[in-house]
């Protein structure tokens, strides 16, 4: 496999991985909130090729990517609020990071309150 190919292949599985939704993550609904995270995405990349004819030559590539949340977006009867998370925050990205178990969790238990409510 040639150098180009190489970095092709990589820079496709990069830009795959490092699109708009890793960026504003997907809706979280609960009751009448939606919180959307957004995050801030660092790429490095690095590609080289060694030796001296195409049966003795090598190439590689290397690379990293780091999502980090940055804010979330609440919707809330009709208006928006924009809620920062500063980076010596730890605690804050950890629950950021919990959110969407919890607000799913908190999603079924309502559902099924509202479910049971119908019933009756």
């Amino acid at each position: 496999m040639s150098l180009s190919d190489v970095i092709s292949t990589a820079l496709g599985q990069i830009q795959h991985i490092a699109k708009t939704e890793t960026v504003v993550g997907e809706p979280i609904v609960a009751g009448g909130v939606t919180l959307i995270p957004v995050s801030r995405i660092s790429i490095g990349f690095a590609a080289g090729e060694a030796g001296k004819n195409e049966k003795n030559n090598g190439a590689g590539t290397g690379g990293g990517i780091t999502v980090t949340p940055i804010a979330f977006l609440s919707v809330s009867d009709g208006r928006v609020h924009v809620h920062a998370i500063t980076p010596s925050d730890p605690i804050l990205n950890k629950l950021v990071s919990l959110a969407p178990d919890a607000v799913r969790k908190l999603t079924e238990i309502f559902g099924k309150k509202d479910h049971d409510k119908s019933k009756e």
